[in-house]
């Protein structure tokens, strides 16, 4: 009895060798413990999935590893890796901290600083998945838009931040040493409480200073005061000054660059009885508001272009092997946790999550690209079926605001999704009226008033200083110009008014007036306190 040979087999063919699967790699790290080396091999895989097959670009990244203690600090100052002493961040530690011990807030898993390199803070307790959720959200995806959105390259300088904070804690530290605590505080306490009006809202050509040339500037004024004192000048008669010649003070006006939008700036340049040191600390907590003026208009853009970037970039290492199942059902369960939406009956609720939001915009103008709909194709004629949804993405992520995001592309698919609708609530009408609901019309007008919340010319009030006199009785008078109603509150502004009145040295006056005819409303008066 023989055995008959088996038959031979037949060469696979091409088709089926195009598509084999590609090969699977071994995972990064398996469990929960992680070492620094195994970071290092995670940030390299990401940066391969991130920036090559993305396109992302980013800033070079310097991660540091801190306690829930060091992540407490940080948010007490701000953020800011470095930062001068003041009495309301100890103040808001130890609330954070009581709040954080008893269970009642969590931490952030991580906190990025806009700076050049950027620095990437990771919290010791996360698990080895978290790590590298908080690698691809903060290292990448914030990096990305930090480097890249026309907001914070108009207004911030990155590769210049840390060496400021750092300039800025030393002038600080100095000033308490030379002039005492308390008088430091005093000022740095008005500033902050004018920290909203310190701020440029265009661009104006004013010339921007390295800390290097702050710090030499300020030599340079001691030294030159040094060398121009002397005593007899003490004992010489003081001669009355001159009558102005403008009563009504028009060209004084001009000569200021009135109306300015910009108070602490302006303070700084003209306040009558500031010293040369109190003028640098309105310009340090200046500058600061700056750098966090691009943040405030792209929270929603900013957040929404990271978590997209986490969660591509996890499915993506998933797909290669480089995550376990389990790594990527952790790291999906916390994302579930930050994209959730609180119904508006919910106990939780807070308005709308800006990560909420600004994922399902970015997630449905991928879906746009690659599978639109006859109703996508209408309202997107653009971008709908282009196919390149992350090319589309980074133009969005470069050149938008938060405002102008949600008014481009807010679908009628996601308003509905969203559940979205327009109310207003005026005071003086007995019932609350829905204005746009889900027709033609009202998308428009649902996207349109959403879109005006994030705006922040409309929210922030529009104070200026329309008037000031530098000799005579010196006065100091700012204008809230009231829109749709919106007036100041009484007692904060009359406190907030009092902090200006002691940086002006004297009488400062509030007035109130319509936008629409210029009547005024209101008027608010503080005195500078007495030397």
């Amino acid at each position: 009895m023989t055995e008959e040979p088996a038959p031979p087999r037949k060469p696979a063919s091409k088709r089926a060798r195009k598509t084999a699967p590609p090969p699977v790699a071994p995972p990064l790290f398996e469990g929960a413990e992680w070492t620094f080396d195994m970071l290092g091999r995670v940030h390299d895989a990401i940066g391969e999935v991130a920036v090559g097959e993305m396109g992302l670009d980013v800033y070079p990244c310097q991660i540091e590893i801190i306690t829930s203690e060091q992540m407490l600090d940080a948010y007490a100052s701000i953020g800011m890796p470095l930062f001068y002493r003041h009495w309301s961040f100890g103040k808001r530690f130890a609330i954070e901290q009581t709040r954080y011990k008893r269970g009642q807030q969590s931490l952030a898993y991580e906190l990025v600083i806009n700076s050049d390199p950027c620095i990437c803070y990771c919290m010791e307790e996360n698990s080895a998945t978290m790590q590298t959720l908080v690698l691809a959200h903060a290292a990448f995806g914030h990096n990305h838009f930090f480097k890249n959105n026309y907001l914070f390259k108009q207004w911030t300088r990155a590769d210049a931040m840390l060496d400021y904070l750092d300039f800025a804690r030393r002038y600080v530290a100095d000033c308490e040493e030379r002039h005492g605590i308390d008088a430091v505080e005093a000022t740095l306490d008005a500033a902050h409480a004018l920290m909203n009006q310190g701020v440029d809202r265009t661009p104006k050509a004013r010339r921007a200073t390295s800390p290097k040339e702050l710090s030499a500037r300020e030599a340079a004024r001691h030294a030159e005061a040094e060398a121009q004192y002397d005593d007899l000048w003490r004992t010489l008669p003081v001669k009355a000054p001159a009558p102005p010649d403008d009563p009504e003070g028009a060209k004084e006006a001009v000569a200021l660059g009135l109306p300015e939008e910009n108070i602490l700036y302006f303070l700084e340049k003209n306040a009558p009885k500031l010293a040369d040191w109190q003028r640098e600390l309105i310009r340090i907590v200046r500058h600061l508001a700056q750098y966090f003026h691009p943040q405030r208009q792209t929270k929603v853009m900013n957040e929404g272009c990271a978590t997209f970037v986490h969660y591509e970039v996890l499915h993506r290492m998933h797909d290669k092997g480089q995550l376990t199942d389990g790594a990527l059902l952790e790291a999906l369960h916390s994302h579930s946790s930050v994209v959730a939406q609180p119904g508006f009956d919910h106990p939780w609720y807070r308005g709308l999550n800006p990560y909420a939001l600004g994922y399902a915009m970015m997630r449905d103008i991928k879906r746009i690209c690659e599978t639109p709909d006859p109703e996508d194709l209408d309202w997107f004629p653009d971008i709908a079926g282009r196919g390149d949804a992350l090319a589309v993405l980074r133009d969005a992520w470069a050149d938008y605001r938060d405002e102008s995001f949600i008014g481009q592309f807010l679908s009628p698919r996601l308003m509905r999704e969203m559940r979205l609708f327009s109310v207003v609530d005026a005071a003086e009408a007995k019932a609350v009226e829905v204005t746009a609901i889900h027709d033609e019309d009202g998308y428009r007008r649902v996207r349109r008033a959403l879109a005006r919340q994030y705006d922040a010319s409309a929210q922030d009030p529009e104070i200026e200083v329309v008037e000031a006199r530098l000799s005579g009785n010196r006065h100091l008078v700012v204008e809230h110009r009231v829109r749709d109603g919106r007036r100041l509150a009484p007692d904060t502004a009359q406190d907030v008014l009092e902090r200006l009145a002691f940086l002006w040295g004297y009488r400062v006056k509030l007035r109130e007036v319509s936008a629409e005819d210029g009547a005024v409303i209101a008027e608010h008066e503080a005195i500078a306190p007495a030397a």
